[in-house]
């Protein structure tokens, strides 16, 4: 069961995270009813990601057993079988988007679209260039969108093209960190990464990390209209140029969530950003 478990990859639960967005910028994270609400569609979140994970591993299991680290993953070493995989993930879907309804019928219809949309990416979207990265920062509004439709709080246009924006950083981060690591063999892997270049990855995410940057603070601003809204820029612009840091100089940007975990600086700069942000805010 604990490899069961792993395939579900927990570490990466922490981009779930982002359903917070809308109870803490909307000054409700102390309101107890709505706090519980939000973390029922952010368990919700869990667990339909981590049945996507199984289901993507099943799809990749002889492109995961070419990938100098995800060939150590249960399904690629056979320490967990296709069929339990997939009965595991059955499962856990059908419980999680329930659970979904349970909790508020808008947030059903968002993790509906988010199921179906992730399975799509996992079989056909991944393999089509600037789309597949497109679709993971879809994701990541989704979830933002679950959290604000589940306590009925206003979702500000800027938040969701900030959060895409983000999305789409940590995405390209991600498709250059494997097309250094895998080389010559990378379309064995992914089939979008014969066609993408590192000048053109690189190109992307000079783009979105300007972009990012500015809808932040357009953000940030237009929801505080004073010098205190702004405080918490300094650290989103570290934390930014930190991980831009671990990309090229380290070769880092594989796996976003394990940077976050690993990385003592740019852990620095989101607990100092998370506690300038609740001083505006609250």
């Amino acid at each position: 069961m604990l490899y069961y478990l792993a395939s579900m990859r927990p570490k990466q639960f922490i981009k779930n995270l982002f359903v917070f967005v809308g109870i803490i910028f909307s000054g409700n994270l102390f309101n107890p009813g709505m706090l519980l609400e939000v973390t029922g569609a952010f368990l919700v979140f869990c667990l339909l990601s981590g049945s996507v994970y199984l289901i993507n591993d099943i799809a990749d299991i002889e492109k995961d057993r070419n990938h100098p680290r995800k060939k150590n993953r249960p399904l690629a070493t056979g320490l967990i079988t296709i069929r339990g995989a997939a009965t595991l993930a059955a499962l856990v879907s059908i419980i999680s988007l329930a659970w979904a309804f349970t909790l508020s019928p808008a947030l059903g219809v968002i993790s509906v679209v988010y199921f179906v949309l992730m399975l799509f990416y996992s079989f056909y979207l991944k393999h089509i260039i600037i789309l597949d990265v497109f679709t993971i920062a879809a994701g990541f509004v989704l979830r933002v969108m679950a959290g604000t439709q589940v306590i009925q709080v206003y979702l500000s246009p800027w938040a969701v093209v900030c959060t895409f924006f983000l999305a789409l950083f940590l995405a390209l981060g991600k498709r250059r960190n494997e097309k250094i690591i895998l080389g010559d063999i990378a379309i064995s892997h992914r089939v979008s990464l014969e066609t993408y270049t590192l000048p053109l990855i690189d190109q992307m995410i000079s783009i979105v990390t300007t972009s990012t940057i500015v809808s932040y603070f357009l953000y940030t601003f237009k929801t505080g209209q004073d010098l205190l809204s702004v405080a918490p820029l300094p650290f989103v612009l570290f934390g930014l140029f930190r991980y831009l840091y671990l990309v090229y100089s380290e070769n880092s940007g594989g796996s976003p969530e394990e940077i976050v975990i690993a990385d003592r600086p740019l852990q620095a700069a989101v607990l100092l950003w998370i506690a300038t942000s609740l001083v505006v805010h609250y």
